[in-house]
């Protein structure tokens, strides 16, 4: 049962969301019981939500010094893997090393195998990874700028798959909805971590094993600030 405003999940007969405080319809279930519909809405974001984007890659270096050995290594596999099928893997790679950010933001002791877990969402990373790259290659042809907006408004969209369990399309359009709230200020945060990864290769491309999981941190962040995780 979820949330009619925000799709946030809801216990049974909740009467307002936990989380965005809506009032919540009620309809008549099997024997005259009371129900909160069962079928999820459309994503709809928490009102507010601005790009940080200082103190989100502030905090996804915090995280990544904490446990630095592993996300170097995490960072050598997924290279390693993403590069030996390219585009087939990528998706997967990237959803997965997310949400390790995501497990190690909620206090837990990560592993190297948590890196693998996207591939429990292979099919939608993997149509994640497609029309998003196409997406950006269509936008960069129109002077770059559309291409930078695309890769903002779809930056969330493999966390959502791997937070939430969506399938590509949801997760895909719940993206959309958070960056819409704030087109420059996300397409800048996407900028900056762009920055930082160019000075990541600068450095002998040594730099890159650094830089790479900070920007994932960073996603990870500014998910947990703006929307929340599910679990």
């Amino acid at each position: 049962m979820f949330c009619s405003n925000c799709g946030s999940e809801l216990g049974a007969g909740a009467q307002f969301c936990s989380r965005c405080g809506s009032s919540q319809r009620i309809e008549s279930g099997q024997g005259g019981a009371s129900q909160v519909p069962a079928a999820a809405p459309a994503f709809m974001p928490a009102p507010g939500g601005k790009a940080s984007t200082g103190r989100w890659i502030g905090q996804g270096w915090e995280l990544v010094k904490t446990d630095l050995g592993n996300f170097v290594v995490m960072t050598i596999l997924m290279l390693i893997v993403s590069g030996a099928v390219p585009f087939l893997l990528q998706g997967a790679m990237t959803a997965g090393f997310q949400g390790v950010c995501k497990k190690k933001l909620q206090g837990h002791r990560v592993e190297i195998a948590d890196l693998f877990q996207g591939f429990q969402f292979f099919v939608p990373t993997l149509v994640a990874h497609l029309v998003i790259s196409i997406l950006i290659f269509v936008g960069i042809l129109f002077f770059i700028i559309p291409g930078l907006v695309v890769a903002a408004m779809y930056n969330f969209t493999y966390l959502f798959i791997v937070d939430k369990r969506w399938d590509f399309q949801q997760a895909f359009h719940a993206s959309a909805s958070v960056v819409k709230q704030d087109y420059a200020g996300y397409t800048l945060f996407i900028v900056a971590l762009g920055l930082l990864n160019i000075a990541g290769a600068v450095c002998l491309f040594v730099g890159l094993l650094v830089t790479i999981p900070i920007s994932m941190a960073a996603v990870a962040v500014a998910y947990r600030d703006v929307v929340g995780f599910e679990r």
